[in-house]
């Protein structure tokens, strides 16, 4: 199976890298600019070949470092956000620069999960991403870390990456890191560590082998490139976490050579709206249901009713994307909520019919409906 995927993997026509700051940068925070220059002649070579190249490129606040001679990447919010702002205009100069030499032309986009979670941002970010490809453009993506609070300070490339290969339907999604893929421990602890060359689905066992393997300068670990690679499986995009240090490892990834570890897309990958909900949203609370509940969401494909909803926690409204979680805590779907928080606490357990009753108006039977709702 892995071998004839693999082989597939040279008619990939729309290709997303992601490159780390741990490969980007030295350990110093200076820009390693002989890795630069081999990674575009990487990617440009794949422009060539006529396909579509997108890369999301980390290292703002790494390239802001070393420009501002700091040792040490600061604690507070306000000055990462400054030496953001620093390091994105280093950091796009000097693929600029590269990419011309081999006479391609970049465009600079920089996004926060805001971009991903307004519905008419996700469409008009999608259309910018299209309209540039066709005029043969190269997007090099970062998240805006000079304004967006949650992106720096929890957020990582790995997610960002995932989400837009999902949002322009990409053909492969390669993660280049500092590591030659996803282990069965931690390589740098454990002399023991085999390394996974495929997976071809993201079991309860799999993630428990995830562990975090960030430095210093990058906010990523494997926890989040798992997550990454649930974001792009699901949504029919094949992910290959590799490392990026060594030579031509973009070019033997699609030319079907074993290397790094493949994480197979499922069969039938989530519609885009679905995945918009299931991935792009930011969840502001949870439903607990009962066992009856999600059966009829899991099993049978039904809207969740109120009649099912044991506990709710948080302080949405209506419209916001809520988990729904079982009696044991598992979170097993997520869904746009037809109701505010406070209402929902005085119908939980009740029938559809006895919702006037509860509330002294006519509301929606379900809770989320079957449209609004993913399974996950």
């Amino acid at each position: 199976m892995e071998e004839n995927f693999r082989k597939q993997l040279k008619k990939a026509k729309i290709i997303m890298v992601k490159v780390g700051t741990s490969t980007l940068t030295y350990s110093n925070g200076k820009l390693n600019l002989n890795y630069i220059e081999r990674i575009v002649r990487e990617l440009a070579d794949l422009k060539n070949q006529g396909k579509e190249v997108l890369l999301v490129s980390s290292g703002a606040i790494g390239a802001g470092l070393g420009k501002l001679g700091l040792k040490k990447k600061p604690k507070t919010t306000p000055e990462k956000q400054a030496i953001a702002a620093v390091g994105q205009g280093m950091l796009i100069q000097v693929y600029e620069k590269v990419f011309s030499e081999y006479g391609h032309t970049v465009a600079q986009l920089l996004l926060t999960r805001d971009d991903l979670v307004n519905r008419r941002r996700y469409v008009n970010a999608r259309n910018t991403l299209t309209t540039l490809l066709k005029f043969g453009v190269i997007p090099i993506i970062n998240e805006n870390d000079t304004v967006s609070v949650d992106e720096i300070e929890f957020g990582d490339n790995d997610n960002l990456s995932a989400l837009v290969a999902s949002l322009i339907d990409a053909d492969l999604l390669i993660n280049l890191s500092d590591i030659d893929g996803f282990y069965t421990a931690n390589p740098h602890k454990d002399s023991g560590a085999e390394l996974i060359t495929v997976v071809p689905e993201i079991t309860e066992e799999i993630e428990k082998l995830a562990a975090s393997t960030c430095g210093s300068l990058g906010t990523g670990g494997m926890k989040a490139k798992l997550q990454a690679a649930k974001i792009a499986v699901c949504s029919g995009v094949p992910m290959v976490i590799a490392n990026g240090q060594r030579p031509d490892i973009i070019h033997d990834i699609i030319d079907g050579k074993k290397s790094g570890t493949l994480f197979l897309p499922k069969k039938k990958p989530m519609h885009s709206r679905k995945r918009w909900i299931a991935f792009g949203l930011t969840v502001q609370g949870t439903i607990w249901v009962d066992s009856g509940a999600k059966r009829a969401v899991v099993r049978d494909g039904k809207s969740l009713l109120p009649s099912g909803v044991i506990e709710v926690q948080g302080n949405f409204d209506r419209g916001e994307t809520v988990c729904i979680a079982d009696e044991d805590g598992i979170v097993f779907a997520r869904g746009l909520v037809n109701y505010p928080a406070r209402d929902l606490l005085k119908i939980k357990g009740l029938k559809s019919s006895e919702i006037l009753n509860a509330l002294g108006v006519e509301g929606e039977s379900e809770v989320i409906h079957r449209d609004n709702l993913v399974v996950i």
